[in-house]
């Protein structure tokens, strides 16, 4: 038989195991919102007369600000994926 360390394994209201503790949970969604952040402040930009080229697509916000959210969000998902509690 194997011995589980319950302190470690966290449950919900019905009693029913989590996978992460509450802290992963709390990193994890702080990732999706940077993420999110990331990909609104990538919209826009566009012109709505094909021969009208607009200056505004490649601004600072476009091009470098929101990918580095984005990808700033995708190392905070991994670090709450690997996050071990004290516990």
């Amino acid at each position: 038989m194997k011995k589980t360390n319950s302190k470690a394994v966290s449950k919900n209201s019905e009693g029913q195991k989590l996978i992460f503790g509450r802290v992963n949970y709390i990193i994890f969604f702080s990732g999706l919102m940077l993420i999110a952040i990331g990909l609104l402040l990538m919209v826009g930009g566009g012109s709505d007369d094909p021969t009208f080229f607009n200056e505004k697509m490649f601004n600072f916000r476009r091009i470098t600000l929101s990918p580095i959210l984005i990808i700033a969000g995708m190392v905070v998902e991994v670090f709450a994926i690997f996050h071990k509690s004290k516990q």
